[in-house]
């Protein structure tokens, strides 16, 4: 059996090891597409989209 040693005592490596472990990717997603728009700014598309409805 392995014997427990705390974190403040591995090396640098093994400490990168370990919580590289711990880490998850993203799946199928692109972080960069879940951005939320701001609602205070000018949206051109916006605008038109509410004159053709008339």
């Amino acid at each position: 059996m392995k014997k427990y040693v705390s974190m403040d005592k591995r090396s640098k490596k093994a400490r990168k090891e370990y919580y590289s472990s711990l880490r998850q990717t993203w799946g199928g997603l692109n972080p960069v597409t879940r951005t939320v728009p701001n609602g205070k700014a000018y949206n051109r598309k916006k605008d038109k989209q509410e004159w053709k409805n008339y």
